[in-house]
């Protein structure tokens, strides 16, 4: 059998497909563990600094052992990398070709059903059903169905809706063309493959539908890999809970009108589908101006009675659909999903010991839910049923050391882990500015202080600078103070365009000054120079008004625990630890990053936050920081005369 060391050596299989491949120890290292863990039947986590090669680490012991693997990722651009350069690359390299498949989400496919009925007259908005007939021309050598090779494609949802399907709306084994269904098609490769790349909602959502007797999306693994392991915990609280929104019922109403008038009938059953949209629309109003999560008991009164509505219109759609349900399956599939929503809106009554109600609120939708309190229990009921070997890996996992906060989280408490620092150089090519002067972070003028102290050195800098924060409050008051001055470049703000538009655009320049909230603080990779200066306006304890924050603070306390050290204090930490890692992300990378919040000198727990930080030396003052600002373009190292105070040493 193929040894590690054949591979990673300087000299080995990677160096001679890799022209400019470089051995690192720490990969290596990584790949020992993973090889071990997959031997050994032993679960695993792995926190891989930035710049280890993590992919390859997992990937190479995972190839070697021969099982099959599922890797689960947090982002569809690292699914493509590994689907499209890494495994086929790897598999070359090892020489052992394995089969390999990409299942995505299935609102990445086209369905041939649901647009061959918004053809037939569901839709008659002549743009849309321009756009249609563009869609149905490239379905004819579709290949995979993958909406993302489809030319000019756009991500208009009114376009999206009508031509992929749901959970909710799939007509399943019913559907007319089940035969040449693209979304199948990626299944049976799925299930046929040696290695089968996903993500982590088709993970949580395969093991959801085990543990509920409704089949599998995925083969029988023998081990899962779970990289950007640090966002499963979250995404497991929309998997084990139950919920129900008015985007779900103006779907399902525009189903029943589509499929009606496609059979002819639209009569009776489009007044009653009119209605139940009307009854979403208005639990949305009884909010106002509102926006985001709210626990049950902060919620508007008038509430519970229009849930009360809701369930009144869609027993009387479900009614209706029960005789004209026999005419096809799209009619059937409507009358299903009416019952399945009067069965949510009842165990939307849980009880509450159990579990958290809450709703949450965006700009035209509400949504109610109950999310059981420990979410960690759930999901490792089903790791533990899964009988497989679980590999859990991210550049954020560990508090110091310390994984018991992750891993009670995923649900695999006694799982083995080890920390691999980054090999990039932080003591000689970042350096960490705690100002002082500035006051406490909920002072109402935190920011406006906040943004009078770094903005010399944004100056300074030239621009390439991320200005990260904790709020939209806090980045609009931002925004404002910013508003008539004079800057060095570009100024791009989250919200004022597509995320990925505003990451080009900064990377096309070396003088952009960027303001972001929680969406830049990970997956955010700019490599080079066009990032200098990255500034964070406070540490990012989540708002304890958040009613799932509340739901896990209350479980801790039922346990006899302490709800800010097992988790508020751990959840900062990690975040912050994201936010600090968009600054070096190469091993030529400089650069500054600023902690605008007095607490990291002043609370006991500041000194925990700064151990788990990249070792850098730390500023006292500004001309210190100007003074390394200044080297960044001159090249030489202001730090050569200054003690060497690493953030563990404070």
């Amino acid at each position: 059998m193929l040894e590690l060391a054949e591979v990673f050596d300087a000299h080995g299989l990677l160096a001679r497909y890799l022209p400019d491949y470089t051995r690192r120890v720490a990969q290596e290292d990584m790949a020992r563990m993973v090889e071990e863990a997959l031997s050994q039947r032993r679960h695993l986590a792995v926190e891989a600094g930035t710049g280890i090669g993590k992919t390859f680490g997992y990937l190479v012991p995972a190839l070697l052992s021969g099982r099959r693997t599922a890797i689960s990722t947090g982002t569809l651009t690292l699914q493509d990398q590994l689907f499209k350069r890494d495994l086929p690359l790897l598999g070359a390299a090892v020489g052992r070709p394995v089969r390999v498949a990409l299942l995505k989400g299935r609102s990445n496919y086209l369905c041939r059903h649901r647009l061959e009925t918004a053809r037939q007259g569901a839709v008659r908005e002549p743009t849309l059903l321009h756009r249609l007939e563009a869609v149905h021309r490239w379905a004819r050598t579709a290949g995979s169905g993958d909406l993302t090779a489809m030319d000019d494609f756009t991500e208009d949802y009114s376009l999206r809706a009508w031509i992929t399907s749901t959970a909710d709306n799939c007509l399943g084994s019913r559907c007319p063309q089940l035969d040449d269904c693209f979304l199948v098609e990626a299944r049976r490769r799925a299930m046929a493959a040696d290695v089968v790349v996903v993500n982590h909602h088709l993970l949580l959502a395969d093991l959801t539908l085990k543990e509920a007797g409704f089949g599998q999306l995925l083969p029988d693994l023998q081990a899962v890999i779970v990289d950007e392991a640090h966002q499963l915990p979250e995404i497991a609280q929309q998997f084990f809970g139950v919920s129900l929104g008015s985007r779900e019922l103006r779907n399902l109403a525009r189903d029943v009108v589509a499929e009606t008038r496609a059979a002819g009938i639209s009569g009776e059953l489009e007044p009653l589908a009119d209605a139940l949209a009307r009854a979403a629309a208005d639990a949305r109003l009884e909010f106002g101006d509102h926006r985001g999560r709210l626990p049950w008991n902060a919620c508007p009164p008038g509430v519970t009675r229009l849930l009360g509505d809701w369930e009144g219109a869609l027993e009387r759609l479900a009614a209706a659909l029960e005789g004209a349900r026999d005419m096809n399956p799209g009619l059937e599939r409507c009358w299903e999903r009416s019952r399945d929503g009067i069965a949510r809106l009842k165990a939307l009554d849980e009880d509450e010991s159990r579990g958290l109600r809450w709703v949450e609120v965006s700009g035209r939708n509400f949504a109610a839910h109950w999310t059981p309190l420990d979410v960690g229990a759930e999901l490792g009921e089903r790791i533990r049923a899964h009988d497989g070997t679980w590999v859990f890996t991210s550049a954020t996992l560990a508090v110091g050391d310390d994984f018991s906060h992750f891993l009670s989280r995923a649900g695999v408490p006694d799982a083995d882990s080890a920390v691999l620092p980054s090999p990039f150089d932080y003591r000689e090519n970042a350096r960490l500015y705690l100002p002082r002067g500035l006051p406490q972070p909920a002072a109402p003028d935190h920011v406006e202080k906040v943004l009078a102290c770094v903005w010399p050195l944004v100056e300074a800098c030239g621009g390439g600078a991320f200005l990260l924060f904790t709020s939209y409050r806090a980045l609009n008051a931002a925004r404002g103070w910013i508003d008539g001055r004079a800057l060095p470049g570009p100024l791009l703000v989250q919200g004022e365009g597509p995320r990925t538009e505003l990451l080009t655009r900064f990377r096309s320049t070396t003088n952009a000054v960027l303001l972001g909230t929680s969406s830049f603080w990970q997956g955010v990779d700019v490599r080079g120079p066009a990032l200098r200066l990255v500034v964070i306006d406070k540490l990012p304890f989540a708002s304890p008004g958040d009613p799932l924050i509340q739901a896990r603070l209350h479980a801790i306390r039922l346990d006899g625990g302490d709800p800010f050290t097992e988790f508020q204090l751990p959840q900062a930490v990690l975040a912050l630890k994201q936010g600090v890692g968009r600054l070096i992300r190469d091993f030529s990378d400089r650069g500054l990053v600023v902690i605008c919040d007095p607490r990291l000198r002043t609370r006991g727990y500041g000194r925990l936050i700064l151990e788990s930080l990249p070792a850098m030396p730390v500023l006292e003052d500004q001309e210190q920081a100007l003074d390394f600002i200044a080297s960044l373009s001159s090249g030489a190292n202001p730090g050569a005369g200054l003690e060497h105070r690493e953030a563990a040493g404070l």
